[in-house]
């Protein structure tokens, strides 16, 4: 669980919530008419411009930016210059039991096919074409976030107009005046909230978690085509900590 997005995602609610609270009271806010053009509306727009199975998979990519997949980079770099003095002293066959107790997907596939002698351009070619799907799929889901925040607005702005209408043909009628600008106005905050406090959020965090985990893979790849060249140990590792932030760079060596 990511603790900022928890305390950020809590934070921006009750703020706004309360701020509402404290005014007129959060059932002056709530509107109806105003909830089904805005976010019915956006929904149905998305779900025209997107695949059902991307959409069926719109709350697991969300989940993603509360509780994103374990990435252990430290770790990981650590792992593969072991890899790498094993397979230097014994022999690249000898990770064949490594391979087994592998626990990441992605490592484990790379190593497999170094143990069962594939080309080195083959194996790292196989391993970026992965790697690049991962990041497709990753931006499909960044971009319907996007996406929506943007339909959300235009529908805010279609209600708003709406709401304008219904006001000005009832202008003779003064009890009719105030619900219609309450959609005119309610459409347009909705619309801003969506974008502002979900959406937008959202397609940031989802942003910077494909940036880690793609220079996670990345790492893997390189570690992985060390370990078929043969390089040193020491040359591998400096090669992999370079990734990493000068703070967080710590040799096994030293």
């Amino acid at each position: 669980m990511d603790l900022a997005s928890v305390i950020g995602n809590v934070l921006v609610w009750i703020l706004i919530l309360s701020a509402m609270a404290l005014g007129v009271g959060i059932v002056a806010y709530v509107d109806i008419p105003s909830v089904l053009i805005v976010i019915g509306g956006s929904l149905g727009a998305l779900l025209i411009g997107n695949k059902m199975e991307s959409m069926a998979g719109l709350v697991g990519v969300f989940m993603i930016s509360i509780k994103p997949p374990e990435i252990d980079v430290p770790g990981t770099i650590k792992k593969l210059v072991e890899y790498a003095m094993q397979a230097r002293r014994d022999g690249i066959l000898s990770l064949e039991s490594a391979v087994g107790n592998e626990d990441n997907a992605f490592l484990k596939k790379g190593l497999q096919m170094a143990v069962d002698g594939m080309e080195p351009d083959i194996v790292k070619t196989l391993l970026e074409t992965e790697q690049e799907a991962a990041d497709a799929r990753h931006k499909t889901g960044i971009a319907m976030f996007n996406d929506w925040g943007g339909f959300a607005g235009a529908y805010g702005l279609i209600g708003t107009l709406v709401g304008l209408v219904a006001m000005l043909v009832n202008m003779s009628d003064p009890a009719a005046i105030g619900p219609s600008m309450a959609v005119a106005l309610l459409t347009t905050m909705y619309g801003a909230m969506i974008a502002n406090m979900i959406t937008g959020p959202v397609s940031t965090i989802l942003a910077v978690r494909n940036g880690d985990e793609m220079i996670y893979m990345i790492i893997m790849i390189e570690g992985i085509n060390s370990i078929q060249a043969g390089d040193n140990p020491r040359v591998l590792e400096s090669k992999l900590l370079s990734y990493l932030p000068e703070s967080k760079r710590e040799s096994q060596f030293e």
